[in-house]
């Protein structure tokens, strides 16, 4: 796999991605798909020193997925804390690209001098937690109806990964 920085010009296929999961229910929070133009403050919190946003290619160069890093909680001191999110193109799941991408970040982790990593996960999403779980992330955390999507009170799990370097 190839892991590089994603330019402006990805960014609709970001959004693709993104958009295919949330008629699913179990990955993201938007319940409308997003646009290229609504994603582009986000996409330009990015930088590739300390919050990288990374798209994924397989050994085809195809576009597989990406990957963002985002800050928690904007204050100076959680600058080593950041968030994780991990988005696979729907033709490309069930095939162990998903523990391949967060080994990966999680090696780039003391380079960006990150050294708590968190994923915020529905409770329903049960193969992101088991990923998060096999590569060490313990759940710090659960809020319980944080999220209402179709009429139904959605539960979230925080995700921790402590990463010493």
């Amino acid at each position: 796999m190839n892991f590089r920085d994603a330019t402006i010009d990805d960014l609709q296929t970001i959004v693709d991605i993104y958009n295919a999961t949330i008629p699913s229910r179990i990955v993201t929070a938007d319940l409308i798909p997003v646009t290229a133009d609504s994603k582009l403050d986000w996409f330009n919190e990015h930088n590739p020193v300390t919050r990288p946003l990374w798209m994924v290619e397989n050994k085809d160069e195809h576009i597989i997925g990406w990957i963002s890093f985002q800050n928690f909680y904007g204050r100076p001191a959680y600058n080593e804390t950041a968030e994780i999110s991990i988005y696979i193109d729907e033709n490309f799941r069930g095939n162990g690209y998903g523990k391949q991408m967060l080994s990966y970040a999680i090696k780039q982790c003391p380079l960006l001098k990150i050294n708590n990593l968190l994923g915020f996960i529905f409770e329903q999403n049960f193969i992101s937690i088991n990923l998060f779980k096999s590569m060490g992330f313990i759940e710090c955390g659960h809020l319980e109806s944080v999220a209402k999507l179709d009429n139904k009170k959605c539960n979230l799990k925080i995700m921790q990964l402590k990463i010493e370097f």
